[in-house]
């Protein structure tokens, strides 16, 4: 179970002690967001890092933006979880953080996720999300993400590298849930904390056919392959039944309080399940149908 931590200033570790990390951004036509994702790493108030972009046939100049701020960029595909993996064959970090492209890290990520490591002997970090965006739904979303922190629908970002290593990294057969798969398998390792500094979840303007779509492409994509290999045990149940996903995870450790003190919020986001929940069952039979089940 992972323990919140209180991390004071006067507590971290002596910089000139401070091992490499090596963030990994995988893009695919991030022009969008990619500087401003860059951007914060280069503010990081931690300064051991190095930053490595895995980019995927961009045709939209992610890959010369990305150029502006690191010289490790590379192409290599197929999916996010292949890009992962050759970004962290390419590091030389003793610690790896993974971020998405439309993601911004606030100044001390690196530093809380290094600190944790070293003091508290974890060998993986939570770092809580931030949705920002515009529109209503943003808002929504963001009151959504906050529930979620350190609980089986999140998933680690920052890890130490030999433990990625030992459990082979990302399995490139899944996309989607190949981070709930690594979180499941780096959880055996040992210890895991949760940090107080945000990143923030940069979704733009918001739309909900993009939202699902999004959600549908991962569920082809990934879900009934993670489900198999899993033996859709307890906490496949939990991240993918309607019980955990419409009411516990929202309610357990006196969560419900917050729920009950935002009843717009609480509407919005449950009307966001219920369509995520429509595609999800839809697809599920399009693909039962489609393998003649």
């Amino acid at each position: 179970m992972a323990i919140r931590i209180n991390l004071l200033h006067q507590n971290m570790m002596s910089w000139r002690d401070s091992p490499p990390v090596s963030v990994i951004v995988p893009t695919k036509n991030s022009i969008r967001t990619i500087r401003d994702c860059l951007s914060s790493i280069k503010k990081q108030t931690y300064s051991n890092l190095e930053i490595i972009v895995v980019d995927n046939q961009s045709a939209d100049g992610t890959f010369e933006a990305a150029k502006e701020f690191t010289e490790k960029c590379y192409d290599h595909g197929p999916e996010r979880s292949a890009q992962r993996n050759f970004g962290a064959a390419k590091a030389s970090g003793k610690f790896l953080l993974f971020i998405d492209s439309d993601m911004i890290l606030t100044p001390k990520v690196v530093e809380e996720c290094a600190s944790s490591c070293m003091e508290k002997d974890a060998v993986g970090v939570y770092i809580p999300e931030k949705i920002i965006g515009e529109g209503f739904l943003i808002k929504v979303r963001n009151f959504e993400r906050e529930f979620y922190t350190g609980t089986v629908i999140d998933a680690v970002r920052f890890i130490r590298k030999d433990i990625f290593e030992s459990v082979n990294g990302f399995d490139e057969m899944l996309t989607g849930p190949e981070d709930w798969d690594l979180d499941r398998r780096i959880k055996e390792q040992g210890k895991f904390m949760i940090i107080n500094s945000p990143l923030l979840h940069n979704e733009g303007e918001f739309d909900v056919n993009t939202y699902t779509g999004k959600k549908e492409y991962y569920i082809k994509k990934g879900l009934e392959t993670y489900k198999k290999k899993w033996g859709n045990d307890t906490v496949v149940k939990m991240q993918l039944g309607a019980y955990y996903r419409l009411w516990r995870v929202f309610t357990e450790n006196g969560k419900w309080k917050r729920l009950l003190r935002h009843p717009i919020l609480m509407a919005g986001m449950y009307y966001l399940r219920l369509r995520v929940g429509f595609v999800y069952v839809f697809s599920k039979d399009k693909i039962h149908k489609n393998n003649g089940n």
